[in-house]
């Protein structure tokens, strides 16, 4: 099945229809400026074919996809399609200086690749700079099978949560840099490009989805904000989660959800409530005193005929330091693991990776204090090549990278004890991990009170992985392993490490290339939160890394 989009009344569903076999999908995709408004302030925006968010692709599985994208902007940009595994065809991946050069003003780069074994609701966004902040749009991938494990629903709708700044986002990014200090944080969330009514100027500015009573409907949500982790509630509304990151989950039913930057979730939700007017919230959770954006987007859930004029119902938003909360819903969260939709998760471990997550400062003569913030895994700040380092690994430039990143930290060391401060220096350098081809890797990742504990979402491009363990402080080598769901641990693409805790991930290396790996807060990654891996070839042609396509960037 797939969805027709039809405009009912002051918004867009989608009703459900047969689904069209596997084909060529093309879409054009011109980066713009245009002057939106929000807020009561008005500015130039970079967008994807004058839209904000960015038009939703929608393909089914097995399907072919091209996505030309012309460069008008004065912006290098590159686009990634987060979620989607690019087998083989890392230059298909999209983030800028790691699998291509960006696309210069004036330049066109036509995105080519195939959805395989995929199906769900991913996301694309900016991979250059902070640009994602307004470049961004969902993907729905419908399932050649038509087979949903779950009822179907009436009609869908997407929720894409964001961030918006009333000034120029860059100029923001260029000064905290200036300073070594964070940029200035966002004015507001978003929920589809839109505040809601707790802002000035945003009476118009509220999404607004119509229901009629009886009926179920698929929710697709994604957080492209920043660096905000959020909770969403729906006022006097359960919610049943079906999917997260384009992988089908046990249901489980729940009146909040936690939703980290990167991370997709599906729900369910029936409208069985009296008619009305209800508010969607989004808030962030954050449970460190770390200043963040604590304004609270609104959309609203109107049943069919309610007039406007009824006051909305408010939804009861969990206080933002709920860490109780966020916990117990992650524990939640389990594959199907049946014998159609199975939890492939490897059993046995080639390679046991172990990083560590730190803040720190670095000297900066020209910054404030003479210091500059940074970021670090395994006290390693990850430096930006000037090409692409697919490029390099696929014809074999030297001095761009080495491939000696370290499995584990130079030196243990009470990981999350009392606030570390002695020597917050970070190494820098673009060391990469090689990883070999078809090897099983399980990587524990640990946060640390470097400066202070913090939640990390991690991404991995180019894969899912399987999260089998996470707990709350130092990773126990010697006892932690035993308690691991090796049965149906949810698979994901991107996921959080928990404040003063470790996230286990298990994975198996069958897709060649170049593939980053980074926090998903923007800020971190910009601090250096990053690195990459080497995937080896295999041993046949069909195991190993495409050759470029011909209008690949150029540096």
């Amino acid at each position: 099945m797939r969805p027709n989009v039809l405009s009912i009344g002051f918004i867009a569903l989608s009703l459900w229809s047969p689904a069209s076999e596997a084909a060529l999908k093309k879409y054009q995709f011109d980066v713009v400026m245009k002057n939106v408004s929000r807020l009561c302030h008005a500015k130039p925006i970079v967008t994807i074919n004058g839209m904000f968010p960015g038009p939703t692709i929608y393909v089914t599985e097995g399907d072919n996809v091209i996505v030309n994208v012309t460069n008008y902007a004065q912006y290098n940009m590159s686009i990634h399609w987060h979620g989607l595994k690019q087998f083989r065809n890392g230059w298909a991946d999209g983030p800028a200086y790691v699998t291509q050069c960006p696309i210069q003003n004036g330049q066109s780069y036509a995105y080519n690749f195939t959805v395989t074994d995929q199906r769900g609701t991913l996301w694309w966004h900016a991979h250059i700079l902070w640009l994602r902040a307004t470049v961004y749009g969902a993907i729905i991938i419908m399932p050649k099978d038509e087979t949903f494990p779950f009822p179907q629903p009436y009609q869908e709708a997407n929720l894409v949560l964001g961030e918006w700044w009333n000034g120029d986002v860059e100029e923001a990014v260029k000064q905290g840099n200036k300073l070594g200090l964070p940029p200035t944080m966002s004015d507001a969330h978003t929920i589809n490009g839109k505040p809601g009514p707790l802002f000035p100027c945003s009476e118009k500015h509220t999404y607004a989805l119509e229901v009629e009573s009886g009926r179920t409907y698929l929710l697709r949500i994604v957080n492209a904000a920043l660096n905000d982790e959020l909770f969403l509630t729906i006022a006097g509304h359960n919610m049943t989660v079906v999917e997260i990151d384009a992988v089908y989950v046990k249901p489980f039913t729940t009146n909040t959800l936690i939703i980290a930057p990167g991370q997709t979730t599906n729900v369910l939700v029936s409208a069985d409530r009296s008619p009305g007017r209800y508010f969607i919230g989004a808030r962030a959770f954050m449970d460190v005193p770390i200043a963040v954006d604590n304004k609270t987007a609104m959309a609203i859930l109107q049943y069919k005929g309610v007039p406007n004029t009824v006051v909305p119902i408010s939804p009861e938003l969990p206080p933002r330091n709920n860490t109780k909360l966020v916990t117990s819903y992650t524990e939640k969260l389990k594959s199907l693991n049946t014998a159609e939709f199975p939890a492939n998760v490897p059993l046995t471990v080639d390679r046991k990776l172990f990083y560590t997550i730190g803040l720190g400062q670095n000297a900066c003569p020209t910054c404030l204090n003479e210091t500059k913030l940074t970021a670090s895994l395994n006290n390693i700040s990850f430096v930006m090549p000037k090409i692409g380092l697919l490029q390099a690994h696929y014809y074999k430039i030297k001095g761009v990278f080495t491939t000696d990143f370290p499995d584990r930290p130079s030196k243990a060391f009470n990981y999350t004890g009392v606030p570390l401060t002695a020597n917050l220096r970070t190494n820098v350098g673009t060391r990469l991990s090689r990883v070999a081809f078809n090897s099983t890797v399980e990587l524990v990742l640990q946060d640390t009170n470097l400066l202070s504990v913090e939640s990390h979402p991690f991404h991995l491009h180019g894969y899912n992985f399987f999260v089998v363990g996470t707990g709350v402080g130092n990773f126990d080598e010697s006892k932690d392993p035993a308690k691991f769901n090796l049965v149906d641990p949810p698979e994901r693409n991107t996921v959080g490490v928990p404040t003063g805790g470790w996230t286990a991930i298990r994975f198996r290396a069958d897709n060649p290339g170049v593939w980053f790996m980074h926090c998903h807060l923007e800020l971190h990654t910009m601090w250096g939160l990053k690195m990459a891996f080497v995937v080896e070839n295999g041993k046949s042609p069909n195991e190993s890394v495409l050759p470029p396509p011909a209008d690949l960037p150029r540096c």
